[in-house]
């Protein structure tokens, strides 16, 4: 998509303000942790999570005489990372020393890549629902894709938890040189909602191909975006950058809040200065950090203690054949299943793909598990803070679950309370047993049950002449006493056709 597109071209609304119209243009900066056993550039463990300052070394602190040593799989899972955002792979590119001074940074300079990439000029085609409730395709062309490091994070103590109002700061080197890609689009996002469906887009993307969990709450993946308004048809204006989005939603309140302040500036007459803004979330507003800084001021220049990297066409290739479904295919492929698009996304962004096919592959029909699947199951593993594979959850299990309700086994109430308890047993117990072991299962037992319903019937003599004489709502007051004789294991659909068969017979 080139630049220069407009909004309407985009099929995105431009924005009112006292004097006219205004288009918005805003391109993302989407910061991305692998998710390697050790760092960029020594063999320090990037386990989330442990005390402070334990998982460094000489070279992650930037000790004097320390030499770095490219990770091999770094390069792989980046170079397979672009070939999905249909980049092109550059055949050399050589790390640089980008100089500036950050607390957390302890050699004072980041190792990063500057003039070649190692992916560049790709795209990432989106589906988004318009304000008027239309999906339309959207295109956002990326830039480039690079290798880098993580710095490491200031902790400032004071009652604000932020450098201002802080007495002192400590810094925990543990996330220092941990493998980072910068993905940087074109400044082709012409609304909020293209913004939100890119990041999202993003991070299925890099949950599928397994690069990294993409989690915004672990800082694992984190988002800048560059905001600017123009007149439309002029040249790009002056743009902002908003540091450290850390939730979809967050994006899309700060890109709108922004859009509203730099219009309100230009509209008084004021000028919009290039900087760095931070997102106050609880206020709902941007905040200058500091003031935007320009390429030479970062001072690059090759890194002398790295080699070049050479990508050949033979290992791009091999790392093409590679690719996994990506989310898009997952997604047309689940809605040719049948399920309805919003649920299909659901399952593909929530990361829910896998057991759904083993659930399918198990027997069991797409329309069932996806429904188990994007709601109670959902529901229950977000409640225990769980993902499947913690909570010991498979396809098969789903499977399962949804064949018990299937033969009569397990009433919806009840199949809701054997998934907790497979959930608590971590999936060393299956819906069958958990059901067996938990007198959970229906009463479903023909003999049994027109036992109870005969003594029912013959308990409730008027209730019964109510509904011969056509009072038909009356005969859940019989189901709720069948109900109530089976402590609620009664099979509703079995129980309302013999209490039939009883009272008209």
């Amino acid at each position: 998509m080139s630049t220069t597109t407009t909004a309407l071209e985009q099929g995105a609304p431009l924005l009112e303000g006292e004097t006219g119209e205004w288009e918005l243009v805003v391109g993302l900066e989407v910061h991305v942790e692998l998710q390697t056993n050790t760092k960029m550039w020594c063999g320090c463990s990037t386990d989330f999570g442990g005390p402070a300052n334990t998982n460094v070394c000489e070279v992650c602190t930037g000790q004097p005489g320390a030499l770095p040593v490219v990770n091999a799989q770094a390069v792989e899972d980046a170079a397979l990372l672009g070939l999905a955002l249909n980049c092109s792979i550059s055949p050399v590119c050589r790390f640089h020393r980008k100089n500036y001074f950050y607390p957390d940074l302890a050699k004072n300079y980041q190792i990063s890549q500057y003039d070649v990439a190692l992916c560049h000029e790709g795209h990432l085609d989106l589906r988004v629902s318009s304000q008027e409730g239309e999906d339309v395709g959207r295109r956002v062309g990326i830039e480039r894709l690079h290798m880098e490091e993580d710095t490491g994070k200031s902790m400032h103590m004071g009652s604000t938890g932020r450098l201002h109002g802080a007495d002192r700061s400590l810094i925990d080197y543990n996330r220092c040189g941990i493998p980072l890609l910068e993905i940087v689009s074109d400044p082709d996002i012409r609304d909020p909602e293209t913004a939100q469906a890119y990041l999202r887009e993003l991070q299925g993307v890099v949950r599928t191909l397994g690069v990294s969990d993409a989690r915004m709450e672990e800082g694992s993946i984190r988002c800048d975006a560059n905001v600017s308004v123009r007149r439309p048809g002029d040249e790009l204006g002056t743009r902002c950058e908003i540091k450290n989005l850390n939730s979809v939603r967050s994006l899309g309140r700060a890109i709108s809040y922004e859009a509203r302040r730099q219009i309100e500036v230009l509209e008084a007459g004021g000028e919009i200065v290039m900087e760095t803004r931070h997102w106050d979330e609880g206020r709902g507003v941007t905040e200058t950090l500091r003031r935007k800084e320009s390429v030479t001021d970062y001072r690059y220049f090759p890194d002398p203690d790295l080699v070049e990297i050479h990508s050949s066409a033979e290992w791009v290739e091999g790392l093409r054949a590679r690719l996994p479904e990506l989310p898009a295919a997952s997604r047309e492929r689940l809605v040719a299943a049948g399920l309805p698009d919003e649920q299909a996304a659901t399952v593909v962004t929530g990361g829910l793909l896998g057991l759904y096919d083993d659930a399918v592959a198990a027997g069991a029909a797409p329309e069932p598990v996806a429904n188990w699947l994007t709601g109670e199951v959902t529901g229950q593993l977000s409640a225990a803070s769980l993902d499947p594979a913690e909570a010991g959850l498979t396809g098969r299990y789903v499977a399962e679950l949804v064949g018990l309700i299937d033969d009569g086994t397990l009433s919806t109430k009840m199949a809701k309370d054997v998934l907790g308890g497979v959930i608590e047993e971590r999936g060393a117990k299956g819906p069958a047993q958990v059901a067996s072991e938990r007198g959970l299962e229906q009463v479903s037992d023909e003999g049994e049950l027109q036992a109870i319903v005969d003594g029912v019937v013959a308990d409730n003599a008027g209730t019964v002449e109510a509904i011969r004489g056509g009072n038909d709502k009356a005969i859940g007051a019989l189901v709720g006493q069948v109900m109530k004789a089976t402590k609620g294991q009664a099979d509703p659909k079995k129980t309302n056709e013999l209490l039939r068969a009883a009272i008209d017979g």
